[in-house]
């Protein structure tokens, strides 16, 4: 008998090469609402996973807790059961003026300012997302940012100010954790992936001269993480793929 996956507890018979990964797992108890046939599958360590359909399309909606490590935890793990199609819907910071509270930042590729992705490949190789995957999305969303992200390793280093600043100058749209170790670690293992993150923080000065109702901007979020759920669900359950 086939042994479940060490962390995530997925196993081939989850039956489907598509999948949508995110940080939290209350997310992913949120997604339901847009599936059918829900099926709950395992919860362990940060590690939950959902099954069901979207337009006739079986697809796995899984956490993946903060950072490289887990998530790369979480690609290798999904790449053992059959999973071919990965879209990451997380949540970024804005790195540019004029990005608004809930507008989707979808990364055409990441600095990877992480310690794991160093470990398969040099620091030369690029984090890049899925071409096919890349234009869908531009077919579903062509409103959505699209740019350089970065993904880095923590929140509350003496100098995330000065970085955060560095990277603002070279073009960077938004910031997260997990894209770069996704993408590298999915390119490695033959896996197409792509990010599609919700701005849930506004650049610096931002926050005054924007937003300055607090529950506007919750909803704004919360509209951001329906477009991103809906816009992966639409991707995956696209018939060309």
């Amino acid at each position: 008998m086939t042994e479940p996956e060490p962390h995530t507890q997925l196993l081939p018979t989850i039956n489907t090469d598509s999948a949508i990964i995110m940080g939290d797992p209350a997310r992913v108890e949120r997604t339901k609402k847009f599936l059918n046939d829900v099926e709950d599958w395992a919860f362990n360590r940060e590690y939950k996973s959902i099954l069901g359909t979207y337009q006739g399309k079986r697809i796995l909606v899984m956490s993946t807790g903060i950072g490289a490590p887990s998530t790369g935890i979480a690609i290798e793990e999904l790449n053992n059961v059959g999973v071919k199609k990965v879209i990451r819907v997380g949540s970024a910071g804005a790195m540019q003026s004029g990005i608004d509270l809930g507008k989707l930042i979808i990364g055409e590729g990441v600095v990877r300012d992480d310690g794991l992705t160093g470990k398969y490949v040099p620091n030369i190789y690029p984090a890049v997302p899925s071409f096919r995957l890349m234009a869908l999305a531009h077919y579903y969303a062509p409103e959505a940012c699209y740019g350089i992200i970065r993904s880095h390793d923590g929140f509350y280093m003496d100098d995330n100010a000065q970085n955060e600043a560095f990277w603002s100058s070279k073009g960077i749209l938004g910031a997260d954790m997990e894209s770069g170790a996704m993408m590298v670690i999915g390119r490695q293992r033959g896996l197409e992936t792509l990010s599609v993150l919700n701005n849930v923080v506004l650049y610096e000065g931002d926050l005054a001269a924007g937003v300055s109702d607090l529950t506007n901007g919750d909803d704004l979020m919360a509209q951001g993480e329906t477009d991103s759920i809906k816009l992966a669900l639409n991707i995956l359950s696209d018939d060309s793929l």
